[in-house]
């Protein structure tokens, strides 16, 4: 279990993006949260007067003392985020939660993105490739419009949305970029040599991932998506149904092992 010591601190926005049409990336300086933060884990950001609770965000990308997160326009809370600028102030808290376990013994690890899923994975793959695992992505999204750019020219932290050392394939379902079809349908062509899975996305995404044979045996990891309270374990408005009974997304997770949650 990860159990980093929790900050709460007033996080100075540092550049402010719109990454494609309606998802944002915004760079905080959060030197706390930065020195402790692991892939997986998710700090909870208050969004205005107008909405009384948190809300929760992965952390995208560690840099120094920097934190990114990469977030869509869905609400009121999300509505209020998008239009914040350079220098403005977030009141936010974290590093929360339990993320992703890269094992020191794998060489080969695959990353499924769904639609905004690239968020977390995007965090994992700098480590992973910082260890020097041989990363490979893809992301899946409804067309290529929707798909986040992995190159330099959408910068975080002078840097791509990915490590440049990765393989990245693309699935959309309108056939517009990459192949024709879901993420999940590409899996099964490079799992060979394949070590452990890391997935982020959609509840029918992880679905379809626990009906593939080919993952049986494979170490799967999944960062479950869902609405949360607290984002500290106080509230139960996350708990999830899992074989070992009902556990909180915020708490236990956010990440489970894909043989662990019933879906």
């Amino acid at each position: 279990m990860q159990r980093n010591r929790m900050h709460q601190l007033k996080a100075p926005i540092l550049s402010a993006v719109e990454a494609i049409r309606g998802v944002h990336l915004l760079r905080l300086d959060a030197p706390e949260i930065a020195k402790e933060a692991k892939p997986g884990q998710f700090v909870m950001v208050r969004c205005g007067k107008e909405t009384i609770l948190p809300r929760p965000f992965s952390i995208h990308g560690v840099d120094g003392t920097q934190i990114a997160l990469l977030f869509s326009v869905v609400g009121k809370g999300t509505g209020w985020l998008s239009l914040k600028k350079k220098d403005d102030t977030l009141d936010i808290f974290g590093p929360l939660g339990n993320g992703y376990t890269i094992n020191e013994k794998s060489k080969n690890l695959l990353l499924v993105a769904g639609g905004m899923g690239i968020a977390p994975l995007r965090f994992l793959a700098e480590v992973a490739s910082g260890k020097g695992k041989k990363v490979t992505v893809i992301m899946g999204a409804r067309s290529g419009e929707c798909l986040l750019p992995v190159t330099p020219s959408q910068s975080l932290f002078n840097k791509g949305m990915l490590p440049a050392d990765f393989q990245c394939v693309n699935a959309t379902e309108d056939g517009s970029e990459g192949f024709k079809g879901l993420a999940t349908q590409l899996i099964p062509h490079y799992l060979k040599n394949i070590d452990q899975v890391f997935a982020c996305g959609p509840m029918g995404m992880y679905g379809a991932m626990t009906k593939m044979p080919e993952l049986k045996d494979k170490d799967v990891q999944l960062s479950m998506e869902i609405m949360m309270g607290c984002g500290t374990g106080v509230c139960y408005g996350c708990a999830i149904r899992t074989r070992g009974g009902l556990k909180q997304v915020c708490k236990d997770g956010p990440v489970f092992g894909m043989g662990e949650v019933e879906l």
